[in-house]
């Protein structure tokens, strides 16, 4: 019964207040008659009259004043609601949750958020650094930041970065002691820095291309790590070769540090996307944290 006669209570709101069909069809945006009908039919429901019509004016009558006076203020208040949710919407606030790895959030996110959020002081991001492929529906994360690749097709993708590629590096001393490989197989017999994957529970084997051909070779050494920190500083150290981003080791590579082989077999690859379900409704601040990181190649 609240859903046939909603709409009709706020109908008889409205011509009430306006003392005339024609003035609140207008207000409405429906024809003179379909508001008669419906006042017509919410009487007939509540087998009583609402309003008195005359050919000069409309006025409520006395049951009509008492329901008016009753559900008048509450239209009020759903009415002071919806504007304040569109306040909400239109202003730059809220809280946002983001799935992300460590070198997607120092490579790509933080050089764009950190103004972003100087810009909007009430908007508030919540980073969690992760490895794993979370799943971000079931987490109740707003978005996640993968390569490519890595990201479901039923998603919402949003390019965020450039393209990018991961080199093998060592010290020089390391090279001195033990050679340089000269083929990705060649890796197999080094003391290699491996990455442990959350997410599959296994070591992740590193991952070549050149003129169309993959390989993927699964390396051995003495260390293992889960976070890109500790694989490059271990590298430096001369404990084994690292299969990290280049953007990290590019001043460690210039200053000598760090050497790079194997380039050829190291081609660029599509970066970072930000995705999110594609049901998901946008606040203007998830729109427009959207709209800050999404990358343009000019």
């Amino acid at each position: 019964m609240l859903k046939d006669n909603f709409n009709d209570l706020f109908y008889l709101i409205v011509v009430a207040r306006e003392r005339s069909f024609t003035r609140a069809a207008a207000k409405l945006g429906v024809s003179q008659s379909a508001l008669s009908h419906a006042i017509r039919g919410l009487e007939e429901r509540l087998q009583i009259r609402l309003l008195t019509r005359t050919t000069r004016s409309v006025a409520p009558t006395e049951a009509g004043e008492s329901l008016i006076n009753s559900i008048g203020p509450r239209f009020k208040e759903i009415e002071e609601e919806l504007i304040a949710l569109t306040d909400m919407r239109d202003r730059m606030a809220g809280n946002i949750r983001i799935t992300l790895s460590e070198h997607a959030l120092h490579s790509t996110v933080w050089p764009v958020l950190q103004p972003f959020l100087e810009t909007y002081p009430d908007v508030h991001v919540e980073l969690t650094i992760d490895n794993t492929l979370t799943d971000i529906v079931t987490e109740r994360y707003d978005a996640g930041i993968r390569l490519g690749e890595q990201v479901a097709k039923d998603m919402v993708a949003v390019r965020i970065g450039p393209d990018w590629r991961m080199v093998v590096v060592g010290s020089p001393a390391y090279f001195a002691r033990y050679g340089k490989p000269q083929k990705p197989h060649d890796l197999q017999s080094h003391n290699c820095i491996n990455m442990r994957l959350p997410t599959l529970g296994g070591l992740y084997a590193w991952e070549f291309s050149k003129d169309g051909q993959e390989i993927r070779v699964r390396v051995e050494g003495q260390l293992t790590f889960n976070n890109l920190a500790s694989r490059i500083n271990a590298a430096t150290s001369g404990m084994g070769l690292a299969f990290v981003p280049e953007d990290c080791v590019a001043d460690a590579v210039a200053q000598g540090t760090l050497e790079t082989v194997l380039d050829e077999w190291c081609e660029p690859f599509p970066g970072y996307f930000l995705y999110y379900p594609s049901r998901k409704q946008h606040t203007a601040a998830f729109a427009r944290l959207i709209d800050t990181l999404r990358y343009s190649a000019h």
